[in-house]
C-alpha cells in the first residue's frame, strides 16, 4: 500500500498535490462567496433578478412598495417592516423580557421596556432634571414647562399636549363610553376611569398616601414635597397641577366660558358657575351642625365653624396676627408688603383690597351704593360702608348685612 504522505515528499507529486490543493481552496471560495451573496439577498430580500444592495433603498424615493397586507391593504417597501406589521393581526410577540415575562412585536420596544429594569434614563430634561427612558416621554414632559398644547379638538377648540388624550376627549363628543362597569352597569371613557370606579364596589384603597391617608397618590404627593412643575410663563406662579394652570392662564386672557343661562353672568371655572347656580336655585347643600346655618360652598361652612370654635389657623409670620380665612391672611400681608394689586384701568388708584377697588370703580360708573329696605342709602366713606340707622362702621357688604336687610346693589 502507497502511502500518500510519502507520495506528496516525491518532486513530481508535491507539484501535483499542491496544485490539486490549490484548486480545491478556490472551489471552497467560490462556494463561500455563493452563499454569502444568497444570504445577503435573504437578508435585504432582494426580487430575483435584482443584483443591486441598494435596492431596497431605491424604492423609498420610488415609492414603490412591493410588499401588501392582504387583510389591510397596507404596502410596504421593506419585507422587514411587513413581517413586523403582519405581528398586528396575528398578535405574535416574539420578544420576552427575561425578569418579568412580557412580550412584546418588536425588538425596539423590549430594548425600551428593559430600561425599566436596569433603570436607565437615557433623556434628561434640562430644565427640572426629570429623566425618561424613551425620548418621546421627555418630548411630552417638557410641554409641561413650555404649556405647549399641540393637539386640539376640531369640535371645542380645546388643546392636549398628548394626541392620545385628544383622543379621548373626542369621546366626550361622540358619547362613546366603552368601558361599562358589570356591577352597576356605569359607563367611562378610559378604561383607568373603570378601574377607579370598581375600587367603589371593592372597597380598595391603592393608592393611599402614607402621610395622611389621601388618595390620588402621585399629584397629592406634591402637596408635602412642595413640588409645583408648572409653571405660568408671563408671571411665574407655578402650580401642583396643568388643569390648574390652564384655569389660572384665563386670568391673563380674560376668557370666562362659563355663562349663567339665568343672569348672563361669565366665570372663569365650572364648579364656580355650579355655585353660583346656587344663588338663583336658593340651594345651599352645607348646614352647620351647632347652629344650622346653611351655606351655598363647603369652604364657606368651614369658615363658619371656626365662629363657633374660635380657631384661627392661618398666622401672619410677620406680626403674628390670626385669622379665620386663607384669603384674610394673604389681604393682611400686603399691609406688610404694600402691595396694592387691584388698579383702577381709569385714574390709575391702586387698592390692597378688592372690595375697596369695586367700590371705587362705582365713582367712574355712576352706580349708587347699596340700598335698604327703608329706603336710603349706605355711604362710603373712607372706603368703609356706613350703616344710615345703627352708624354700623364695617369693610364688608357681608357684615352689613347682618345689620341691616340688603334689597339691591
Amino acid at each position: 500500500v502507497v502511502d500518500p504522505d510519502m507520495c506528496r515528499q516525491l518532486p513530481f507529486f508535491s507539484s501535483l498535490y499542491l496544485i490539486l490543493d490549490l484548486i480545491k481552496l478556490k472551489e471552497e471560495k467560490v462556494v463561500l462567496k455563493e452563499n454569502e451573496e444568497e444570504d445577503q439577498y435573504d437578508k435585504h430580500d432582494f426580487i430575483t433578478g435584482e443584483k443591486s444592495f441598494c435596492s431596497n433603498h431605491i424604492r423609498i424615493h420610488t415609492g414603490n412598495k412591493t410588499f401588501t397586507c392582504e387583510q389591510c391593504g397596507k404596502s410596504f417597501n421593506q419585507k422587514g417592516n411587513f413581517n413586523k406589521h403582519m405581528r398586528v393581526h396575528t398578535g405574535e410577540k416574539p420578544f420576552t423580557c427575561p425578569q418579568c415575562g412580557h412580550s412584546f412585536a418588536q425588538k425596539a420596544h423590549l430594548t425600551v421596556h428593559m430600561r425599566l429594569h436596569t433603570r436607565e434614563n437615557l433623556y434628561t430634561c434640562p430644565q427640572c432634571g426629570k429623566s425618561y427612558a424613551q425620548q418621546g416621554n421627555l418630548k411630552v414632559h417638557i410641554r409641561i414647562h413650555t404649556g405647549e398644547d399641540p393637539y386640539s379638538c376640531p369640535q371645542c377648540g380645546k388643546s392636549f399636549s398628548q394626541h392620545a388624550y385628544l383622543k379621548i376627549h373626542m369621546k366626550i363628543h361622540n358619547g362613546e363610553r366603552p368601558f361599562s362597569c358589570q356591577l352597576c352597569g356605569k359607563s367611562f371613557t378610559r378604561n383607568i376611569g373603570l378601574k377607579r370606579h370598581m375600587t367603589i364596589h371593592t372597597g380598595e384603597k391603592p393608592y393611599t398616601c402614607p402621610q395622611c391617608g389621601k388618595r390620588n397618590l402621585e399629584v397629592h404627593m406634591r402637596i408635602h414635597t412642595g413640588e409645583k412643575p408648572y409653571t405660568c410663563q408671563q408671571c411665574g406662579e407655578s402650580f401642583i397641577k396643568n388643569e390648574t394652570l390652564k384655569v389660572h392662564m384665563r386670568v391673563h386672557t380674560g376668557e370666562k366660558p362659563y355663562i349663567c343661562k339665568l343672569c348672563g353672568k361669565s366665570l372663569v371655572k365650572k364648579a364656580t358657575l355650579e355655585r353660583h347656580m346656587r344663588i338663583h336655585t336658593g340651594e345651599k347643600p352645607h348646614t352647620c351642625k351647632l347652629c344650622g346655618n346653611g351655606f351655598i360652598r363647603k369652604s364657606d361652612l368651614e369658615n363658619h365653624v371656626r365662629s363657633h370654635t374660635g380657631e384661627k389657623p392661618y398666622t401672619c409670620p410677620q406680626c403674628g396676627r390670626s385669622f379665620t380665612r386663607k384669603q384674610n391672611l394673604k389681604a393682611h400681608i400686603r399691609i406688610h408688603t404694600g402691595e396694592k394689586p387691584y388698579t383702577c384701568q381709569q385714574c390709575g388708584k391702586s387698592f390692597t383690597h378688592q372690595g375697596n377697588f369695586k367700590g371705587h370703580m362705582r365713582i367712574h360708573s355712576g352706580k349708587k351704593y347699596l340700598t335698604c329696605q327703608h329706603s336710603c342709602l349706605f355711604l362710603l366713606l373712607s372706603n368703609l360702608l356706613i350703616c344710615p340707622i345703627c352708624f354700623f362702621l364695617s369693610f364688608l357688604v357681608s357684615c352689613l348685612k347682618e345689620c341691616c336687610s340688603l334689597i339691591s346693589l
